[in-house]
């Protein structure tokens, strides 16, 4: 009797876990689900960890924030942080408002910032400030990435040598068969040519370029990025093992499912650990 009565609580036990509503699940690449603590633990040992968010996502940015927090406990001044949000030739405004040299009113005038920076990345931006590390502004300022999309490349070449600073080295090398940019072509149906993949891939080269530019041994760089700039080990990380393929990289891919108990079969390999959220998720704002 005893027994029947352990196998009923169970039975009930796992019914009732079952109804959850779990607001996220981690999953290993092969779609076995996995526990925070594993993601941090090789974090922890990564030289760069790809944190590729949903832009508009609360449990992302929160995890994000979270996860920070977690590898200063581990590396302290060896943490560095980047983001693509912030475009290289803002550098200089950003170390000024870490210093605190800029009010921050001053700051959001200067600095050019995304809809929802208040809510979701100045968080990340003020734990660099309190704990006084750096802070990369990775991405390719957006009026040459609209440069390649309506002119090509090639049209780099033409820009003053003083911008270029803001640019990875050129010529950049661009591969049309990886799967992140064949999707964009696809998706486009040829609009714009190779030149809309392209326009991608300044911004995947330059936030590479940045991230290896101010990396140093022992270090570990956390950059946040939408992911599909880093899914499927292309993008950034492509970039990044061009340049030094002695790296150590860990990806996050991050996706919004109708169901988060299962990984479904599209979104296995995103990155090596792949968060997944309701589709019903509440969203921090509307680009």
């Amino acid at each position: 009797m005893r027994k029947i009565i352990l196998i009923l609580v169970a039975v009930v036990a796992l019914l009732a876990f079952k109804s959850d509503k779990n607001a996220y699940m981690i999953f290993d690449a092969k779609g076995k689900e996995c526990h925070y603590a594993k993601m941090l633990e090789l974090a922890r040992e990564a030289d760069v960890v790809l944190f590729g968010e949903q832009h508009d996502n609360p449990i992302d940015h929160w995890l994000e924030q979270e996860l920070t927090k977690d590898l200063f406990e581990a590396k302290k001044e060896n943490l560095i942080l980047g983001a693509e949000m912030f475009e290289a030739d803002d550098q200089v405004v950003v170390d000024e408002y870490l210093s605190g040299s800029l009010t921050e009113k001053t700051f959001k005038d200067e600095c050019k910032l995304w809809t929802n920076f208040p809510s979701d990345y100045k968080p990340l931006l003020d734990f660099a400030k309190k704990n006084k590390l750096k802070f990369v502004a990775t991405n390719v300022p957006r009026r040459y990435a609209n440069m390649v999309y309506t002119r090509g490349l090639e049209k780099l070449d033409s820009i003053e040598p003083e911008a270029r600073r803001w640019i990875a080295p050129l010529p950049i090398a661009y591969d049309k068969t990886l799967k992140c940019y064949a999707d964009i072509f696809a998706a486009a149906k040829g609009h714009g040519g190779e030149n809309l993949p392209k326009s991608q891939a300044i911004k995947d080269a330059t936030m590479a370029y940045f991230i290896i530019k101010n990396l140093s041994a022992g270090q570990t760089f956390v950059h946040y990025n939408g992911s599909y700039h880093s899914d499927n080990h292309t993008a950034i990380e492509w970039y990044l093992k061009q340049a030094r393929p002695d790296l150590k990289v860990v990806t996050i891919g991050s996706t919004e499912q109708d169901s988060v108990d299962e990984l479904t079969k599209e979104n296995a390999g995103l990155g090596d650990f792949v968060l997944v959220t309701p589709a019903s998720m509440s969203k921090t704002y509307r680009p």
